[in-house]
């Protein structure tokens, strides 16, 4: 009988390719998350906090009078929009890798990182896929940024008021949770609008919900009225935390800032 070879040990060890450590796929998965989520932030994020601060600055009075509560609305929903044109392409991105681990093999798109995704979304799909859902992701930063940003100054400033309140850290606090509990309420309706707009896809060449109001519909005809709450608690436990830091932040870097360099 002719002797066969068998592999060691050794030589299988040798065929098989090397691979990263489970852990370096963990990390590396959530960096590409990551990416696309810091690239929202560095444009939506920025543009309307900025243009906010501008606005509010500007039509405050020569007294120091504040804005009354509508023309912060007014101001936070201009913020609000224009943030939101800035910042789709990234939104899109972002919305697309966070759902791609819930989708079968074969429809997963893949995106390594944010970058990637924007490149690829505008090789395959065309560049105005960039802004797929941009009309109810601004609807959404109206009505968020009208809610968020005016809420938390009336707060703010209805504490001051009240004489228990100092400008400190203990205030903002206050005020921002206020201002996400009203944020919450105000946006969940319209965050499901444009979350299902932005992750359809086409079914027989034609997309899944013509504009956002079909999405309503659809919610409401097939889960209830309350489902456009659904997930309150939880909501509110991501949002409430985001408002504080941010505020928070801030209004302390504008006290920094002032005190350093504006009163020097």
């Amino acid at each position: 009988r002719p002797l066969t070879h068998r592999p060691t040990g050794v030589n299988m060890a040798e065929a098989k390719p090397k691979t990263s450590p489970k852990a370096i796929k963990f990390l590396f998965g959530g960096l590409a998350g990551l990416s696309a989520g810091l690239l929202r932030q560095a444009t939506y994020t920025t543009t309307r906090l900025g243009i906010y601060t501008i606005l509010f600055e500007k039509m405050t009075g020569e007294d120091g009078r504040p804005p009354n509560f509508f023309l912060k609305a007014l101001i936070g929903m201009t913020a609000g929009a224009t943030g939101a044109f800035v910042g789709t392409p990234a939104e899109v991105a972002l919305i697309r890798m966070t759902a791609d681990g819930r989708l079968p093999p074969d429809q997963r798109r893949g995106y390594s990182n944010v970058f990637n995704a924007l490149a690829r979304i505008t090789r395959e799909e065309g560049v105005a896929t960039l802004w797929r859902g941009c009309v109810p992701t601004m609807a959404r930063a109206v009505v968020v940024n009208a809610a968020q940003l005016a809420s938390y100054s009336q707060s703010k400033q209805a504490l001051l008021d009240s004489g228990y309140f100092g400008d400190d850290i203990l205030c903002h606090f206050c005020a921002s949770m206020i201002s996400g509990l009203v944020t919450t309420a105000a946006s969940m309706p319209v965050d499901i609008v444009k979350t299902r707009i932005q992750n359809m896809r086409m079914i027989d060449g034609k997309p899944e919900y013509k504009n956002g109001l079909e999405v309503l519909v659809r919610v409401v005809g097939s889960e209830g009225f309350f489902s456009l709450w659904k997930g309150f608690t939880p909501y509110y436990a991501r949002l409430g935390p985001h408002t504080v830091l941010t505020f928070i932040f801030l209004e302390q870097m504008n006290r920094l800032y002032k005190t350093y360099v504006l009163d020097r």
